[in-house]
């Protein structure tokens, strides 16, 4: 009876220790999602641009991008966007966006996952920078 009183113990605190382990490995993984997709203001953006040392990929699809794009950015919809196809090894830095944040969201969470490095994109996409009246060109 006592063993089985002690292995209940052990048992008990085992579970224990592994409920509190699992609690922090999900709050690590919080912390690490909210810290690897980073959003940048219209304002940021541009002056990045202005800077000439990023790669700002458009991951809308082909139909919106049409209706206008970002200077200099290029075109990979999100359906086709594989970070491990990305040839990094130039120096530029990755800026990602697309019509309002989300599917940036999405593709600078993969960049991120691939690369282990926070990745950025323009927090609400290109309905913001329309919004601040910035330039766009049709392709």
């Amino acid at each position: 009876m006592i063993s089985i009183m002690a292995a209940s113990l052990c048992l008990a605190a085992c579970t224990s220790e592994a409920s509190e382990q699992a609690a922090v490995d999900t709050a690590e993984e919080s912390v690490i999602a909210e810290t690897s997709v980073v959003d940048l203001s219209v304002d940021e953006l541009a002056s990045l641009i202005d800077g000439g040392n990023i790669r700002l990929i458009d991951v809308r699809r082909d139909d919106e991008v049409a209706e206008g794009i970002i200077p200099g950015a290029e075109h990979i919809m999100l359906d086709n966007f594989d970070p491990a196809a990305l040839d990094l090894t130039d120096g530029r830095e990755v800026v990602l966006y697309c019509r309002s944040g989300r599917r940036s969201g999405i593709a600078a969470e993969k960049l991120a996952a691939h690369t282990g490095e926070p990745a950025k994109h323009l927090g609400g996409g290109i309905i913001a920078w329309r919004e601040a009246n910035q330039p766009e060109v049709t392709p």
